[in-house]
């Protein structure tokens, strides 16, 4: 009988003993029930949640007016809404954000070393729309966000826009249909629509390390990077730090761009490690000019839908992207389960897939691994930053500078073993029980993404009948093709509630945006005010949902704690990847287009104001 390692042929390891170690990793990770991992932005740290580049002197009147579109959030979502919107004849489209100014994650991350790890050609919305061109394969962050800037100038998004300013409150009004909208700098507008762009990740959060309010020392976030105590800019050159002991908390996708600038320009670098990420080869290049003036009309499309369906496990007759993410998938999903179907001259059954997807797991990891020890220097360091989990239960990285920067006698890689830091003293971080002296602190510890969703907005919002959201979605989110929620008309979600997520984000941004074009223009043609999910479209669609969400919690829930998982806690439904659509952005975005081409809106309820 033919066995899963016989479709892969020889292996060097020992699967049984591996699987335990991914196991034994991930349980010691877990914290008990009811020991909060992170504490809110509060008191001493509350200008972590502020806005260090804002224009203080910033000032205007309050606007009590009435547009087409009010968006909250300006980074790729919103404007890809906007811009779709606008193409679909919609005039007054006002977004409305925090921040100075549109870009989002690009906005607020500005960390020495920050760049996108999808290639830009892919990654950068509306490249060719705008006839743009990259400067590089992967782009850094001034880039992006003089791109985000270059989309809102295109699609005039500045005219309306509301910036520094925060929405208090939104409120349904059935007879005029139309939502009020309140702000922080005293606003009471309104709007026929209102799209909720807000983004899973823009809430900072911090460790709850006993004594973190005790540090004497310096201290931020990342996505808050205070540049006038490191000097320097996103491209590195922190000459603040040549005298300073600096320490950094946490070891994700932000802390391997910025480490190796850090491990440059400090007199000491302490990193302190729960879990080390998956780090493996960037390649960044300048963009190839001649190639980039070859590229035919839509050039754009196919590379994202190329790309995505590759990473979604398709096999596609070419790999127009051939960087890092496809290599991976090429060898871990239905690509190589396909091949193996070839060679059986049968198809897999689903155990039979899932059995040679884990051991190619394994190789691919050991392979990464294997990697470390052949840039690190130090046999005991090299140790220590080996992941042990599966590759996708943790976003992988590509960085060549990361792994090399560890050879430099003046960085410490402090492993905690799983636990996490002792203590913060007031002078220091405690690991083992020994403390390590620094003068600043960097906290590189991510955003909230398991709590609810209006606290994360950072409002509530009441539909119809006076119902909040945050009471309607108690219990986890309802919506229809995570677009709309039955109570809450002329609304609409932009973003990963009940969507496939992927991942070149933008593109699933992009799906969505144009989806939702197509939805309104045909309600406004039609000659409608309103436009809601009926409750049968709803709850079909959470049926699908639970149906497709198995297979994916079922592999979550043996990964290494993160938030893909919620810090392990898969049963509580949230975390990064809870309440996905599980068949994948491939099939999401087929099933978008098929209910467009009906031409007849199922699902959704369309009526007039007064009716």
């Amino acid at each position: 009988m033919t066995t899963a390692r016989d479709l892969i042929g020889e292996i060097d390891f020992d699967p049984t003993e591996l699987k335990a170690r991914y196991l034994h990793e991930r349980d010691k990770r877990i914290r008990p029930e009811g020991n909060d991992q992170y504490v809110e932005i509060t008191d001493r740290f509350a200008h972590f949640a502020e806005d260090p580049w804002a224009d203080r002197s910033f000032s205007r009147a309050p606007l009590n007016d009435h547009v087409d579109v009010v968006i909250v959030g300006a980074g790729f979502g919103g404007l890809l809404a906007g811009a779709r919107l606008r193409d679909a004849g919609f005039d007054r489209i006002r977004l409305i954000d925090a921040a100075g100014d549109v870009g989002g994650t690009w906005y607020w991350n500005r960390y020495p070393g920050a760049a996108c790890d999808v290639q830009s050609y892919i990654y950068l919305p509306l490249l060719e729309e705008l006839g743009a061109m990259p400067a590089h394969k992967y782009s850094f962050a001034p880039e992006i966000m003089e791109h985000s800037r270059r989309i809102a100038r295109a699609y005039r998004l500045y005219d309306d826009a509301c910036f520094q300013t925060s929405v208090t409150g939104m409120d349904w009004d059935e007879a005029s249909g139309r939502w009020s909208i309140t702000t922080d700098r005293g606003d009471a507008m309104t709007a026929q629509f209102v799209v909720m762009a807000t983004g899973p990740l823009n809430r900072p959060k911090l460790p709850g390390i006993p004594g973190i309010g005790s540090f004497e020392g310096h201290t931020f976030h990342t996505s808050r990077w205070d540049y006038s105590y490191t000097g320097g800019d996103t491209y590195g050159n922190l000459t603040g730090l040549s005298d300073r002991r600096v320490g950094i908390i946490g070891t994700g996708a932000t802390a391997v761009q910025c480490i190796p600038h850090l491990a440059e320009w400090s007199q000491h670098l302490y990193v302190f490690q729960r879990t080390p990420s998956s780090v493996d080869v960037r390649d960044n290049a300048e963009t190839d000019v001649d190639w980039f003036a070859s590229l035919e009309p839509g050039w754009q499309q196919r590379y994202m839908a190329n790309f995505t369906a590759l990473v979604s496990g398709y096999d596609e007759p070419e790999d127009l992207i051939g960087d890092g993410w496809t290599e991976i998938f090429r060898g871990l999903t239905g690509i190589a389960a396909k091949d193996a179907s070839k060679r059986l001259g049968r198809r897999l059954d689903p155990l039979e897939k899932a059995e040679m997807m884990e051991l190619l797991d394994y190789r691919k990891m050991n392979g990464v691994r294997g990697r470390i020890d052949g840039i690190v220097e130090d046999d005991h360091t090299a140790e220590m930053l080996k992941p042990w989990y599966r590759q996708f239960c943790k976003r992988p990285c590509f960085h060549d500078g990361y792994l090399p920067a560890f050879n430099r006698s003046n960085v410490t890689l402090v492993d905690t073993d799983g636990r996490g830091v002792e203590q913060i003293t007031p002078s220091g971080v405690v690991v083992n029980g020994v403390e390590y002296e620094v003068d600043c602190l960097v906290f590189s510890t991510g955003f909230e993404v398991g709590t609810g969703y209006t606290r994360r907005a950072g409002f509530d919002v009441r539909g119809r009948d006076g119902i909040e959201l945050s009471q309607r979605w108690a219990d986890g989110a309802r919506t229809f093709h995570g677009l709309q929620s039955r109570g809450f008309p002329n609304m609409a979600f932009i973003g990963f509630i009940q969507t496939a997520t992927t991942v070149n984000i933008p593109h699933a941004l992009a799906e969505q945006a144009g989806h939702l074009a197509h939805i309104l223009r045909e309600v406004r043609d039609r000659g409608f005010d309103v436009v809601e999910t009926s409750q049968t479209a709803e709850d079909e669609w959470q049926d699908e949902i639970a149906r497709t969400a198995v297979m994916a919690r079922s592999f979550y829930e043996e990964c290494t704690p993160g938030y893909y998982n919620n810090e392990g806690r898969v049963s509580d439904g949230t975390g990064y990847a809870a309440g996905m659509y599980g068949g994948g952005p491939v099939r999401f975005f087929a099933l978008l287009d098929e209910w467009r081409s009906t031409g007849e809106l199922p699902g959704l309820e369309l009526r007039r104001v007064g009716q």
